[in-house]
């Protein structure tokens, strides 16, 4: 989905009556979200979800076209962590249908 297709299905779900309204509250809200992240603070939405950012060490790899070792360096990222509500509905559960015992270790006697 691109961006301007969720800010047209944002403004309909919060009937909004122009999509300028809602582009300028979901500017605002990405704008917000950055300034906290920039500063290294989190943002945490209770059943959705926490935004954080995060440090990522320096670590060593190797240059596939010339096959020498490289160091990337370290630098903060932002990271996200859905909450439990968002991963259920994410991932519904499929209900089992209850199956019979099977006879495993079971001895049969004769009759």
């Amino acid at each position: 989905m691109t961006k301007k297709e969720f800010v047209e299905l944002f403004g309909k779900k919060a009937e909004l009556k122009t999509k300028l309204e809602a582009e300028r509250l979901t500017k605002v809200f990405l704008e917000t979200l950055e300034e906290v992240l920039v500063k290294g603070d989190s943002v945490a939405f209770i059943g959705f979800g926490k935004f954080e950012a995060a440090q990522r060490a320096e670590r060593t790899c190797i240059n596939p076209k010339t096959r020498e070792p490289m160091k990337v360096p370290s630098k903060t990222v932002a990271k996200f962590k859905p909450g439990k509500n968002l991963t259920e509905k994410m991932n519904p559960v499929v209900e089992k249908k209850e199956t019979k015992k099977s006879s495993k270790g079971k001895k049969k006697t004769k009759k």
